[in-house]
């Protein structure tokens, strides 16, 4: 079952699953799936991530490719390595770019593909060059000018190319200093965030300050932040629409974060997916927002 697979503990079964180890793995298994006319999804650590209760009627592909090498100031490492293990490793040599990914779950490949970011850092300010298989089947490469990042996005996502490997750049650093940085976004997050249920991380994406309404821009103010742009952060504006602690089966808003849906238990897919609903029609009604998703529904 592919709740076993995932962190919020939601999903059917796969159809078919297959353990990539390596990245000549993966590459084969994607060709293989588009040669036989297969449905197929590129599984990472699976946060991010909500999958329905029906399963995946194709092939699932676990991403275990997790290879890397650091030398000088760079990083060249496989898409299926943890982020966790690169800000841990990058950190430990003194090396300055992740810092700020400290707690971020995942795998590098969801990280570039989706652009991760967090207290004012996005992984595409540390891209030198990303190798992915694209839609023809041909093993290609992007230098980040190419890579076409925005907030919470990029070429990889819009166009669903395969992430093979990625080279990331650093600077020099005080070990010391970098290590108190990554140690207190790792608090921050254990603090703040409900890590105690099993959750997908963020459901929706942060409010573009410059897009919202007038008399909303007026009553966030003092809340802005920039992040990397300036936002009113989602999670305040589920709180002020009155839904924390909204319950479905056993799905619920968390009351410790509004931006998270949490899995008291046994909670289904449907029940995650009409919270969503939910916190997307009161937000619209009452604010004139219109919430985008952050989370990956398969």
């Amino acid at each position: 079952m592919l709740k076993k697979h995932t962190t919020f503990r939601v999903g059917g079964f796969a159809e078919y699953f297959f353990i990539a180890k390596n990245s000549d793995d993966l590459v084969r298994a994607v060709i293989a799936a588009r040669e036989l006319k297969i449905p197929f999804f590129i599984l990472g650590d699976g946060s991010n991530l909500l999958v329905s209760d029906s399963g995946f009627q194709g092939l699932v592909i676990k991403a275990r490719n997790n290879q890397y090498k650091i030398e000088h100031q760079k990083i060249c490492a496989d898409s299926g390595v943890a982020v966790s293990v690169l800000v841990k490793e990058s950190v430990k040599r003194g090396l300055s770019g992740l810092e700020w990914a400290g707690g971020l779950p995942g795998t590098l490949g969801g990280a570039i593909r989706g652009n991760a970011g967090a207290f004012g850092g996005e992984i595409k300010d540390n891209v030198v060059e990303v190798e992915f298989l694209d839609n023809r089947n041909k093993v290609r490469k992007f230098s980040n000018k190419n890579c076409a990042f925005s907030y919470r996005s990029s070429i990889f996502k819009k166009k669903s190319f395969i992430i093979l490997s990625v080279i990331i750049k650093f600077q020099k650093g005080d070990r010391n200093k970098l290590s108190k940085v990554a140690k207190s976004h790792i608090i921050y997050r254990r603090t703040k965030h409900p890590l105690n249920y099993p959750n997908a991380g963020s459901i929706f994406k942060n409010c573009d300050f410059k897009k919202a309404p007038k008399a909303i821009k007026k009553r966030f103010l003092s809340v802005v932040k920039k992040d990397p742009f300036p936002i009113i952060p989602t999670a305040l504006v589920i709180l002020e629409a009155g839904l924390s602690g909204k319950r479905v089966g056993n799905a619920q808003i968390s009351k410790k974060h509004s931006n998270y849906i949490v899995n008291l238990g046994g909670a289904k897919a449907s029940d995650v997916k009409k919270l969503i609903k939910i916190v997307k029609d009161t937000v619209k009604n009452k604010f004139n927002l219109v919430l985008e998703e952050e989370i990956q529904i398969i």
